[in-house]
């Protein structure tokens, strides 16, 4: 479990987020949304423990995460980002294999049979099996962001963070993403990622936190979330809701010529005399 309490963090100096206040349980799947800029990246990196607090406090399963030594964290959390290592020279094998850094001691630099095993199991999963002995280098944007989901779920750690898992990602592939984060969460691992497509945590997610005016402005389920007046307010335009027959929400912006169509259809409307 994750709980966050009165937690605020700064960058530069100055408050980014305020007065947060989150729990999140074991083998859930929340999805962070909001704004570029917001917040979420920062969020998941203090979770991950690698942006200090500058009040409150992270627990995870009861604990404090600032007790935790980095080897420790590292086999309690993964945190799956593409844009802090440089990986051109080594293969998807050897990129994906990092993840297993936290599960060796430090003299210990040779590769366990367990290790192949949960490097073969994450490459099948984000469908890169075939890409093994390629070098990262020569991969797409698309592929390189499944080799990086691949080296997080190698850690094989019970929490999960991801940030923006599915950009660079056509619609199937981030469809099948999520599905097996999704699945993951369904036995026991707890999943966090930041998205950009609301249709996608409307889908998938069990809960989204939605990040705004520098804190956590509401966290709680799709339907409750996504329907509600918050999210055109958080991102300053107009927005459609529709339920699908099946359940589930769809999000759409609304078009600038809508708002102008049913203005003017309303002012009609006032103009008619009545019966």
């Amino acid at each position: 479990m994750i709980e966050l309490r009165d937690l605020s963090l700064c960058i530069g100096g100055r408050p980014w987020l305020t007065h947060v206040e989150a729990r999140i349980g074991t083998g859930e799947f929340v999805a962070l949304l909001g704004p570029n800029g917001v917040g979420k990246t920062t969020l998941l990196r203090a979770i991950a423990g690698l942006h200090p607090a500058e009040e409150g406090e992270i627990l995870i399963d009861g604990g404090p995460l600032a007790q935790l030594g980095p080897l420790e964290r590292a086999r309690r959390i993964a945190f799956v980002t593409g844009d802090e290592l440089l990986l051109d020279a080594l293969s998807v094998r050897d990129v994906v294999a990092i993840g297993r850094f936290p599960h060796h001691r430090w003299w210990e630099w040779q590769t366990r049979g367990s290790d192949a095993v949960a490097v073969a199991r994450a490459l099948e999963a984000v469908g890169m099996e075939g890409f093994a002995q390629r070098l990262f280098s020569t991969l797409s944007s698309g592929e390189q962001q499944r080799v990086w989901i691949a080296l997080g779920l190698a850690q094989e750690t019970p929490i999960l963070l991801l940030d923006e898992p599915t950009s660079h990602l056509d619609v199937r592939i981030s469809h099948e993403i999520l599905t097996l984060l999704h699945a993951f969460s369904r036995t026991g691992k707890t999943v966090v990622c930041a998205l950009h497509d609301l249709n996608e945590a409307a889908a998938y997610a069990d809960r989204i936190g939605l990040l705004g005016n520098r804190t956590l402005l509401a966290f709680d389920e799709p339907d409750a979330l996504l329907g509600g007046p918050q999210l055109e307010a958080v991102y300053g335009i107009a927005m459609e809701s529709l339920r699908l027959p099946g359940g589930g929400l769809r999000v759409f912006a609304r078009p600038p010529q809508v708002n102008g169509a049913r203005a003017e259809r309303d002012a009609r409307r006032n103009q008619a005399p009545n019966a």
